[in-house]
């Protein structure tokens, strides 16, 4: 199987499990994560009945990317992945080049060779820094030494590794981010993640900001990194093709993120995930939801067969697709395709918005395709709110 290319995925279909456990919960993270609780046979097994209801309502449509995610998927063992892609392959097949990808801490770098024997093409390798004293801030369970060590296990490994890297953390300054970004990119991996920290209510850090606490830098020097981020990645030959994302080649660029970017369907299954189905006008688009709590996740499957939540299916008005389509799709490099986003949706972005961001050197347009200049890449979401009708 070849990697993703830069071929349009907005019709595309894409599977997303949600694996909830962590040794241990970063205080930055909010996603849906909790300690491990011992009924991992139990999960997997709903999640595969999970999937096997998801195929009666998809229909016959082969998946284009499935992604392990989570939490930390590569806590799983090889044979649990294993019976995963087994079943998603017979539930739906496989396109010829889909990507398969999972989520995976510096610690967990034994199971890697089995992950990659049993299928896993690509490693997303959170490794946040590679410095002892900001990992320790950052509540890592790492140090930089495993980094570097999971890095290579990683690359002896996989076909592609991606890296993911944190900045603008309290006390950073340029020489230390550029230090920390250029070992990154000279690591061998093709692909980097270098994502802002953004300080979400109800975590750790959340808490610990709200009493006064000050864990992030402000918004000038977040700026100034964002765009040092740029110029460093460009030299090593990473282009952006996403706000966050710097790949190699457009073959190492990840495609079940650009499902979601692109507009095109994804499943979700484990605890918490969320989907997205159905690309026409005429038939709508639904959000899904799976229940959050691993034991009702569970249950639910036991009891109906499905992992959604009770209020986890929403029809999304075409405003809500067009909104979300939107700010989704302006993050990528290609930007946004307006045809197709019109016939998706139903609606058309505000002309007079567009062409006010234009003048004021936010957005580029180049025939049905509007995208985010160098100076709207840094108030990519104000920029939407000003284009939507």
């Amino acid at each position: 199987m070849t990697g993703s290319t830069a071929t349009s995925l907005g019709h595309a279909l894409g599977l997303y499990l949600h694996w909830p456990y962590c040794a241990r919960i970063c205080p930055y993270c909010d996603f849906n994560v909790y300690r491990p609780k011992g009924d991992d046979d139990a999960l997997l097994d709903a999640i595969l009945a999970d999937m096997a209801d998801w195929r009666v309502r998809t229909g016959d449509r082969p998946l284009a990317s499935l992604h392990l995610g989570g939490g930390t998927p590569s806590l799983m063992t090889p044979t649990a992945v294993a019976r995963v892609l087994e079943t998603a392959e017979r539930l739906w097949g496989f396109t010829t080049d889909i990507e398969i990808g999972l989520e995976a801490n510096p610690n967990d770098h034994v199971r890697f060779a089995g992950l990659a024997e049993v299928g896993v093409q690509r490693l997303s390798l959170g490794v946040q820094s590679f410095d002892d004293a900001v990992l320790r801030q950052l509540g890592r369970d790492h140090d930089g030494p495993s980094a570097r060590s999971a890095i290579e296990s990683a690359l002896a490994a996989f076909g592609r590794v991606s890296v993911d890297m944190i900045y603008a953390w309290a006390g950073q300054d340029l020489a230390a981010w550029s230090r920390d970004l250029g070992e990154a990119l000279a690591s061998g991996a093709s692909h980097v993640s270098a994502y802002q920290l953004t300080i979400e209510a109800g975590t750790a850090f959340g808490k610990r900001s709200a009493r006064g606490e000050t864990l992030a830098v402000d918004g000038d020097s977040a700026a100034d990194l964002y765009e040092a981020t740029q110029a460093l990645c460009d030299a090593a030959g990473f282009p952006a093709y996403e706000i966050s994302n710097h790949a190699r080649t457009p073959q190492d660029r990840s495609t079940h993120n650009r499902l979601y970017w692109e507009g095109g369907d994804w499943i979700g299954v484990g605890p918490g995930a969320h989907g997205r189905l159905g690309h026409s006008a005429k038939g709508g688009r639904f959000a899904t939801t799976a229940c959050r709590r691993p034991a009702d996740y569970i249950r639910s499957v036991q009891e109906s067969g499905s992992g959604l939540a009770a209020d986890g299916t929403e029809r999304l008005t075409a405003q809500d697709d067009l909104v979300e389509r939107a700010f989704l799709g302006l993050r990528i490099i290609e930007g946004l395709d307006l045809a197709h986003v019109t016939a998706s949706t139903g609606c058309v972005l505000d002309a007079a918005g567009i062409t006010q961001m234009i003048e004021a050197g936010m957005l580029e347009q180049d025939g049905l395709r509007l995208r985010l200049s160098a100076r709207g890449r840094l108030l990519a979401d104000r920029v939407t709110r000003e284009i939507l009708p």
